[in-house]
């Protein structure tokens, strides 16, 4: 059996971690959207949780995934922390189908 290889990061609140700001999460959302338009973010979204904060599935290998994400102005910014995986699953068991991610916090329902 074939399998397939992607790299699940999830973003950590820091324990100190500045308040978030409608500019800041603009800037997190248009993060995420560049990865997936670059083609390297297959999915990406919150997690209501208190301390994890967001999920995200990347073609990429963990220390590349890891450099994409560290690259987020809310990562840069001290918001959150990232941790990266790499994610085994049988070739053709899960599809991701094209389409879009908001850009902004007004673009969200």
């Amino acid at each position: 059996m074939q399998l397939e290889r992607f790299t699940v990061t999830l973003l950590t609140l820091r324990d100190a971690a500045p308040a978030a700001t409608t500019e800041l999460q603009n800037a997190h959302l248009a993060h995420l959207a560049d990865l997936y338009d670059a083609g390297h973010l297959v999915a990406a979204g919150p997690l209501l949780d208190p301390h994890y904060r967001g999920l995200s599935i990347l073609r990429a290998d963990p220390q590349h995934a890891l450099e994409l994400k560290r690259a987020d102005p809310a990562v840069r910014a001290g918001r959150f922390e990232v941790m990266a995986m790499q994610w085994l699953v049988p070739e053709g068991l899960v599809h991701f189908t094209p389409g879009r991610l908001p850009r902004t916090v007004d673009e969200v329902d």
